[in-house]
């Protein structure tokens, strides 16, 4: 069954932290109007714990110019290859045979936590960078406050990985062009770094994917 509300936030980013408790990287993020919570998986809850990831620092593809085209906040998405819709295996994303493992996931010593922050810090650093978080929104939750970051309304956007090829109880979420993703654009260097994440324990197949 395709994610409920799949799509794409536009947004501006003012802080990050891993918080050791929990299997996420997050993200304060805003638009023109709002504010946001980008929850990056650095964790699973399946076995083997350690996610599968690739970061590409220099990423040339048109998807660059459809995104710039957006406007800020949140944009929902058709999970049809016609839309800008992520598809780790139907779309020339990336090569997903080079996806490395994460090593190093005890509490504040998380190595793809560290890898995200890196290129998060820069962003907030970099005048005009611009942060694209493709994933499933929640929110705004009315009168509730974000756990982390303690602005109001709650809202953002998880699954910022792979969303297929799931199983147990995880596979209620599996389908077709609703991959997660986090692009980062640099404007004055005209640089786009995107990073691609998923779980050791989801199939590449495609016939298990569907």
């Amino acid at each position: 069954m395709p994610l409920a509300s799949y799509g794409v936030l536009k947004c501006q980013p003012i802080k990050g932290m891993h918080a050791a408790d929990t299997s996420h990287y997050e993200v304060h993020v805003v638009d023109d109007d709002s504010d946001y919570r980008i929850a990056i998986n650095v964790k699973s809850q399946q076995s083997p714990p350690e996610l599968l990831y690739y970061i590409d620092e220099n990423y040339q593809n048109n998807i660059l110019a459809q995104l710039e085209d957006l406007p800020l906040g949140f944009t929902a998405l058709q999970s049809t290859p016609e839309s800008i819709a992520l598809d780790y295996l139907r779309k020339n994303l990336f090569d997903y045979h080079k996806m490395q493992t994460a090593h190093h996931i005890i509490g504040a010593d998380n190595e793809l936590a560290e890898l995200i922050e890196k290129y998060i810090d820069l962003a907030i650093r970099t005048s005009n960078s611009t942060i694209y978080a493709f994933g499933q929104k929640w929110g705004p939750e009315t009168g509730k406050r974000d756990q982390y970051f303690g602005f109001k309304p709650g809202n953002g956007i998880h699954d910022i990985h792979m969303n297929q090829g799931n199983t147990g109880r995880f596979e209620k979420d599996n389908g077709p062009y609703q991959d997660g993703g986090l692009f980062i654009h640099f404007p004055v260097k005209n640089q786009l770094v995107a990073i691609f994440l998923a779980f050791q324990s989801q199939s590449f197949d495609l016939d298990k994917t569907k």
